[in-house]
């Protein structure tokens, strides 16, 4: 008989492994010596060694399934149950129930972490809804579309959820897309229609400024294409093809006219500065007929300056105020040379200026023969009263006085 410290051989060739449970029979062997059997038996043993510490290795680094992990770890137990090797079956025997335990852990972890990726999964998805929903009533239509078409993709890289709750969040995601794009094409049939009858409008405006463009009635016409030209900015942006074609048409309508009028009023300009300097040197030799000592002479020398003058045309409109100035001040001196002389020789303003000042002359005469008096009486107060009103009639007589020096008096 022949035996190591797991297994023996009996004298029958019987095979025993050695275990917790006592004794068990391996199997029989006949074909030669109870070592050689113990030997082959033994070999069996190193060989569910390896298998499980194989799967072991493969539960631990690698991804196989809890199902195929347990479909192996049953195999090898049926191997081991079937005490067809010889060793420490109960080693191994505690290894796969060690390994069970290692792969119901895995289990447990890998549904935790798809609980965890759901809940990540759905809230990401409830986020993207709640975004997509907000940017439904966007009007920032390039921006938000954009971002939309970016959802979408971001939607189709997450874990799909329970079909229930996948198909009722995607019918949220779905409807605000959906609502979106309804808006945006109703904006832009708007706007299309907008261009369209801008478009119109332009080409109205455009065939109104060509006609005015060759006008030569520079005030009414620059007038009315600037009335134009607040049209078309109201009028709102025509189609992108049609509105860069109907600008250079209204724009260069407007130059034409605009360059023809800044010709004529080029030459106009010229011209007028030299009726400047014509109406300047006119203005110099009036201002030397003051001061006036001959009044008909002044009366002559300033026709003949302002015959010559109205022979003269505009002058530039700034400069008009200070030349026309200087020829007034020359036409109100003579004026009043006139006005001095009508009221030294006219007659009847003479005998009213005379007969006025003889009658304040008696009424301060008179005044001053009262005052005389009531003094004498010792009546002060009518006195003072009546030199009250003697200082009101002096007054005017030294005034008419005055007047009546002008008459040569």
């Amino acid at each position: 008989m022949s035996s190591d410290p797991w297994g023996r051989v009996d004298e029958t060739g019987t095979v025993y492994v050695r275990t917790a449970d006592g004794e068990q029979v391996v199997g029989s062997w006949q074909a030669g010596s109870p070592e050689e059997a113990l030997a082959y038996f033994e070999r069996k043993y190193e060989g569910l060694v390896v298998e499980i510490g194989l799967l072991e290795k493969r539960v631990q680094t690698t991804d196989l399934s809890a199902k195929d992990a347990q479909t192996a770890i049953g195999h090898l137990r049926e191997q081991v149950d079937a005490h067809h090797a010889v060793g420490d079956l109960d080693a191994l025997r505690a290894r796969l129930d060690k390994l069970v335990e290692l792969v119901d852990k895995r289990r447990e972890e890998r549904r935790a972490q798809r609980a965890r990726q759901t809940d990540e999964a759905r809230q990401a998805k409830e986020s993207l809804v709640t975004e997509a929903e907000e940017l439904a009533q966007s009007d920032q239509w390039r921006v938000a579309g954009e971002r939309l078409r970016a959802l979408v993709d971001t939607w189709k890289n997450l874990p799909r959820l329970d079909r229930k709750s996948d198909d009722e969040l995607w019918h949220r995601f779905s409807h605000a897309r959906s609502a979106f794009s309804k808006r945006r094409k109703a904006h832009f049939a708007q706007l299309d229609a907008q261009r369209e009858e801008a478009r119109k409008t332009k080409e109205r405006l455009v065939a109104e400024a060509e006609a005015l463009s060759g006008s030569t009635d520079w005030g009414p016409t620059a007038a009315r294409y600037r009335e134009l030209m607040s049209e078309w900015k109201a009028a709102g942006r025509a189609q992108r093809e049609h509105e860069d074609d109907l600008w250079n048409r209204f724009r260069g309508a407007q130059d034409v006219f605009f360059a023809a009028r800044s010709s004529v009023f080029a030459e106009r300009d010229a011209e007028q500065s030299e009726n400047l300097k014509l109406k300047e040197e006119l203005a110099e030799e009036a201002e030397k007929i003051l001061p006036v000592t001959d009044l008909r002479a002044a009366r002559a020398a300033f026709r003949s300056v302002n015959e010559r003058w109205e022979a003269i045309g505009h002058v530039p409109r700034d400069a008009r105020p200070k030349v026309e100035g200087r020829m007034h001040s020359v036409e109100r001196a003579i004026q009043e040379a006139e006005e001095a002389e009508w009221r030294r020789t006219n007659p009847e303003a003479r005998a009213r200026a005379e007969g006025l000042t003889g009658q304040l002359q008696a009424a301060v005469d008179k005044l001053r023969g009262q005052i005389d008096q009531a003094r004498a009486q010792g009546n002060n107060a009518k006195a003072d009263k009546l030199e009250r009103e003697l200082e009101g009639r002096q007054a005017l007589l030294d005034q008419a006085l005055k007047g009546l020096q002008e008459f040569g008096g």
